[in-house]
């Protein structure tokens, strides 16, 4: 990494910081049993994911892929509908490989933690009691019996970068767990609804979509007090309260 004129810092908070130096990311986690589920994903992965360089705990380097991500969330993507689809094609294959090892969050965790997030949301004055009581309800329909696969669990554009349509890499596996296949779906669309018809074309079979559905609601929900206590703001046009208002 010799002659680099900066480091970027691509995210930062008291959790974790992702640097770039060159070619090379740095990924410094104060959880190495997170940084553990990353790279053991990565390897079991049958998609493209970035290549290890080397681990010094708390730091993991790894190869930037090349290409651009799908898009962002607030923002309308660059991405062709046939990258989309291309997209939904590398999920099916994750989706399809055999399960990881170590398992994910059971459905009880998941009910529990949209009750805490929600009550969370309506006493601190966050959203509206209508916005969360009705965002709450279309959650529900993702809250039941699921054959697991192998998900990404955290399959945000951002993280799936495509080059001449082609799915050149997957990022940030630590996520990664036994969970349901409607999730990773929901993620990679959030805030991008227009694409979940290409995705589910590239993915070769149809969806439930009210459970896709529910999935949007969920995320929304649980992701609001952690975005805004790490810095990021949910309330921005197209993100998570955008989304959750769209279901009024």
């Amino acid at each position: 990494m010799t002659g680099v004129d900066e480091v970027e810092v691509v995210v930062a908070h008291d959790e974790r910081a992702t640097l770039r130096v060159g070619d090379v990311f740095l990924k410094i986690d104060s959880d190495q049993a997170r940084i553990d589920v990353e790279v053991e994903a990565m390897g079991l992965a049958p998609i493209p994911t970035p290549r290890v360089l080397w681990r010094k705990p708390p730091v993991l380097a790894l190869a930037a892929v090349p290409g651009t991500a799908l898009g962002r969330l607030g923002e309308p993507s660059p991405a062709s509908p046939a990258a989309w689809a291309a997209a939904g094609a590398a999920v099916r294959r994750l989706h399809d490989a055999p399960l990881p090892p170590w398992p994910g969050r059971s459905l009880d965790e998941l009910a529990s933690r949209l009750d805490g997030e929600c009550g969370w949301l309506v006493t601190n004055g966050v959203l509206g009691k209508d916005v969360v009581t009705r965002n709450r309800e279309v959650a529900e329909a993702a809250l039941r019996p699921w054959q697991p696969v192998f998900v990404h669990g955290d399959l945000q554009i951002t993280h799936v970068f495509v080059d001449d349509d082609v799915v050149t890499g997957v990022i940030d596996w630590s996520e990664a767990a036994r969970g349901d296949a409607l999730f990773d779906l929901a993620v990679l669309t959030l805030g991008h609804e227009e694409h979940l018809d290409d995705v589910l074309a590239g993915y070769g079979t149809d969806a439930d979509r009210d459970v896709i559905r529910g999935w949007w609601s969920w995320r929304s929900l649980v992701a609001a007090r952690w975005l805004i206590e790490h810095g990021f703001d949910p309330s921005q046009p197209g993100c998570e309260f955008d989304v959750l208002k769209s279901r009024m």
